[in-house]
This record gives structure tokens, C-alpha cells and sequence, in this order.
């Protein structure tokens, strides 16, 4: 179902949100069968039918077991997958006591909306992002760098926290996480198959009884397809995470002017963070969790987030704001106005300024003319002038 507003896209991120845990099943059941069918083209000498039936009856004995494991991964990932986020990227969560300013911002823009306030995480980097995180009210999280603290003012600060409560009051944040936990089971059983095919192929051969061989040789022809399947596993997966819409981020930065109702502190922040938001140690997972992801595909077909000139164009357009161009930020540790740049003071109009010490400041005139001797006394008409 297509999304024409937000509350069509809150109930279009259900429906894909059930989708995908039914989508998650049939791949790993096409995983499954794909093993199968390779397990019977390197044990068993058979035309390609017998193949392809012997596979299937392996998956059918195979697919209770397939299916406890999938549900167990899925339990697993949403009970813990936040303490592995954290183990990632080093987050921890933080009171009003230790970060007022930061806690202070988010429960004022709970406050105002009658949203339920989500756990506040800080985390050790230099990169400039954030990303939230949970499944339902009781695990939502907002995940914020020590350098976006301290790069963005309140304002901006404010929009970034209202793009990421649009992202959990619009239901991305858990559609987004089911999307990751897909990538994750299926890669697993990806690998787990190719080391048992070579496991297979290396300890037990092509061992084949002479009544296998009278049937003929469908092994090679099976294997292709199972790789095939293998293949097409492994890209749905990954375009599935594809799949859900660039939209979201378009809708996220709406909502945080909504909340806001300060359009330039939105593409203020989105300018800071605009290529500083490199996390080293997260994953591709997680950097699709972020404000923006400045990890790029090809061109900007495999890309995750729409470009930062795209979104500030956006809310220029349709919501009023003012684009100041990128900003130029110093580098991390250094400060904005060097010690050694500090003009002396100026004099004022009874003199000369004192310096720190008491003595006088000396002017500008003087600083930049070289020292001068008082000329020699004239000679008057007594004589020369006594000093």
C-alpha cells in the first residue's frame, strides 16, 4: 500500500512490518532448500528430477527445525538487539543529571506532544549523527554522538531529536530493525551452507554407488540452481532493506519541523552533519539507522538515505526554510579562534589601552613605525637652546 501522508505511512509501516517477519520465513525456507538440493547433487548420482525431489523431501524433514531457529533468532534479536547495538558502538544510556541539556530537549518535545519519552543514549565519537533504536515503548532508545553535542546549538539539537521521534512515532524504527534481523539470518544460513557444501565436497567426494550412476548426471545443473537460489536469497534480503522507502527521511525531517516549528535548525543540523557522520565501528546495519549515512552505493541507486541537498531542498520548498549552504566546521580539538589571532586592545580616545600588566598598549602607529630620536635643539638667536 502506498503512502500518501503520515498516517498512511504509520499503517503502511505495519503492514510492511508483518510482511517482512512472513517474507523472513520463506527465504530461509528457500535457504534450506537450496542446501538440500546441493547436499543431493554431491552425494547422489541422479537426474536432475530425482534431485529436485530428494530435496524437497529434505525440506519438509528440514523445516520444523528451520523454522524454531528463525523464531528463535527473531526472539533473540528483540530482546537483545539493542545491548548489541550498544556493544557496537559503545553507547550508554544517560540521566538528566549527567546531560540536563540533552534530557531537558527531549522531554520538552515529549512534553508538547504527549509522546511517551524513549531512553537517551550518548555515545564516544567524533562523528556527527544519531539514530534510535527499539521495538516497542518499553525499548525505544535515541542515540546521539559526544561531537553532535557539541557541534549543534539547542535549536539544531532540537530538530535532530524531533527526526528521531518521527522515525519511532512513524514505526520506521521497528520496520528498520525486522529489516536488519532479515539480513542477518539470512547471510547466517548463506555461509552456513557454503561451508557445509565444501565440508561435503572435500571429506566425503563424489562417493557414488554403481547403481547411482546408471541414472545419470543431473548433479551439475542442480548445484547451479542451488547457487542461483542462494544468490537470490541473499540480494531480496538486501533489497528488501532497500525496499523500505527514501521516504521515511523526508518524513522524519517534516515531523521534526512539525514539532520544532523552526525549519532552519533542521537544515542547519542536517548541514553540520552533512559528511561528518561516519561511524567507525558500526555496521552497514546500523548506519542505516542514522540521521544520514554518508556510506554511498552506486550513484544513488543502492543508497539508503536521500542526499542532504535533496532534504534541505525539501524543506526549502515546502516548509519555508533557509539553506546557508554547507558549513565549514574545524576539525575535531580545535578551537574556532586560535589564542595567537587576539588582537591587542585598541586605544581609546584618552590614550593608549593598558595591557594585563598595567602598562600602556601601544598604538597601532606606533607598533608599525620604527623608533625615532627627539631631533637635535634648533639654535636661537642667543645661541643654542639648553636642554
Amino acid at each position: 500500500m502506498a503512502a500518501y501522508g503520515l498516517y498512511t505511512h504509520i499503517q503502511s509501516n505495519r503492514h510492511r512490518s508483518i510482511a517482512l517477519l512472513v517474507g523472513l520465513f520463506l527465504l530461509v525456507y528457500v535457504l534450506v532448500y537450496a542446501g538440500a538440493l546441493a547436499a543431493a547433487a554431491l552425494s547422489v548420482r541422479a537426474d536432475l528430477n530425482t534431485l529436485l525431489q530428494l530435496a524437497w523431501i529434505d525440506l519438509l524433514k528440514a523445516a520444523p527445525l528451520a523454522t524454531l531457529g528463525t523464531a528463535a533468532w527473531i526472539v533473540i534479536a528483540y530482546y537483545f538487539h539493542q545491548s548489541m547495538i550498544d556493544a557496537l558502538t559503545g553507547g550508554r544510556e544517560v540521566t538528566r543529571t549527567e546531560m540536563p541539556r540533552l534530557y531537558n530537549l527531549l522531554e520538552n518535545l515529549c512534553v508538547s506532544r504527549g509522546i511517551t519519552m524513549p531512553k537517551l543514549k550518548v555515545m564516544e565519537s567524533d562523528a556527527l549523527n544519531a539514530f534510535s533504536t527499539g521495538m516497542n515503548e518499553k525499548q525505544y532508545a535515541i542515540t546521539v554522538t559526544t561531537a553532535l553535542l557539541d557541534r549543534l546549538d539547542d535549536a539544531e539539537m532540537e530538530g535532530v531529536l524531533g527526526h528521531e521521534l518521527t522515525h519511532i512515532r512513524n514505526g520506521d524504527v521497528r520496520l528498520m530493525v525486522i529489516a536488519v534481523i532479515i539480513a542477518g539470518v539470512v547471510s547466517f544460513f548463506t555461509e552456513l551452507i557454503f561451508r557445509l557444501w565444501f565440508y561435503n565436497s572435500f571429506s566425503f567426494g563424489r562417493s557414488r554407488s554403481s547403481g547411482d550412476r546408471e541414472g545419470g548426471g543431473g548433479a551439475g545443473l542442480a548445484i547451479l540452481i542451488a547457487i542461483a537460489l542462494l544468490v537470490v536469497a541473499y540480494v531480496l534480503s538486501f533489497i528488501i532493506r532497500l525496499a523500505l522507502s527514501r521516504a521515511r527521511e523526508y518524513l522524519a525531517d517534516a515531523g521534526s519541523v512539525e514539532l520544532t516549528q523552526n525549519p532552519d535548525a533542521m537544515i542547519s543540523a542536517l548541514r553540520k552533519i552533512e559528511g561528518r557522520g561516519e561511524l567507525p565501528n558500526a555496521t552497514s546495519a546500523v548506519m542505516e539507522l542514522c540521521v544520514d549515512n554518508p556510506r554511498e552505493g552506486f550513484g544513488e541507486l543502492f543508497d539508503t538515505h536521500p542526499t542532504v541537498e535533496d532534504r534541505v531542498a525539501a524543506l526549502v520548498k515546502y516548509a519555508g526554510g533557509h539553506d546557508p549552504g554547507p558549513i565549514a566546521l574545524p576539525q575535531p580539538g580545535q578551537d574556532e579562534t586560535p589564542a595567537d589571532s587576539a588582537e591587542p586592545p585598541a586605544a581609546g580616545p584618552w590614550g593608549a589601552a593598558e595591557n594585563a600588566d598595567g602598562s600602556a598598549a601601544a598604538s597601532d602607529d606606533q607598533r608599525a613605525a620604527p623608533e625615532q630620536q627627539s631631533p637635535p635643539p634648533l639654535p636661537g638667536p642667543w645661541g643654542p637652546h639648553s636642554g
